[in-house]
């Protein structure tokens, strides 16, 4: 009896590596935030680094994401990640929505929120942990970016709309 649970587990663990999510590797960026805010080349590294791999279209898939379980797990984190950001897509987006995700941007990174402490457990990417002078310079870019917004557009423009 426990030959054949064991098989069966084999079995279905061999099949379960042919049903894969599709890749998140478009690198579409038509909408990206760098085609209308000015990034300097270090934010735009610790932003490589840290926050691309689930918030934008260009993801750099590490070795294991080749195997199930965790394929499926990966891409639950990027498209729940895209769904709250997504750098590839962001000036499509109405400008208070853009103002409003760039005050998230300095939350999260504020209350060290992110990166998410799932995607650097074990050592696996460590070189996305933030030190306190990259979070500084994140929130500083954030800041920039939103005074920005204020002193170009209409105030009306970077407000939630009214709902009646």
């Amino acid at each position: 009896m426990l030959k054949k649970i064991i098989f069966a587990l084999i079995a279905i663990f061999i099949i379960i590596q042919f049903i894969m999510p599709e890749r998140n590797i478009s690198g579409d960026d038509t909408y990206a935030i760098q085609t209308k805010y000015d990034i300097p080349q270090d934010v735009q590294r610790i932003l490589q680094v840290s926050c691309n791999d689930c918030h934008s279209n260009a993801t750099e898939y590490p070795w294991y994401a080749n195997f199930q379980p965790s394929a499926w797990f990966l891409d639950h984190h990027v498209q729940d990640g895209k769904k709250h950001l997504n750098f590839s897509e962001f000036t499509k987006s109405p400008l208070f929505v853009q103002n409003h995700k760039l005050e998230e941007i300095k939350e999260m990174v504020e209350e060290k929120e992110m990166p998410l402490p799932s995607y650097t457990y074990f050592g696996l990417h460590s070189e996305a942990n933030l030190t306190d002078a990259q979070r500084q310079k994140i929130i500083d870019w954030a800041d920039s970016q939103m005074n920005y917004l204020k002193n170009t557009y209409p105030a009306d423009s970077l407000a939630f709309p009214k709902r009646e």
